[in-house]
């Protein structure tokens, strides 16, 4: 199993996610959070599983999509581990996470 480290900016947007969807309705928040937690620990046990999110400068980048949500964890593979570099909606802007390489 890989180590996985999950920069601020990610925590960030994972927080910010989940307390849009316990807006919405109550439960979901908590949800998509033990969805996300899952889906980290899959990437953790085999990052390489997961097909690079696009082409370009950004090659090394992976996603790893959620099933419930439209969402999409994006990381880097390093030697010392994976490293989350964002989480977001499938329409957000790619710019916000390519940034963050």
């Amino acid at each position: 199993m890989a180590a996985l480290t999950l920069r601020a900016e990610a925590g960030a947007d994972i927080r910010e996610a989940a307390d849009w969807y316990e807006g919405e309705r109550p439960g979901l928040g908590r949800a998509f959070t033990r969805a996300v937690r899952a889906l980290l620990a899959t990437v953790a046990r085999s990052p390489e599983r997961f097909p690079r999110a696009y082409g370009g400068a950004h090659e090394d980048v992976r996603r790893a999509l959620l099933r419930r949500f439209p969402s999409a964890v994006y990381f880097l593979v390093e030697p010392d581990g994976v490293v989350v570099l964002a989480c977001g909606h499938f329409r957000r802007d790619p710019q916000v996470w390519q940034s963050r390489r």
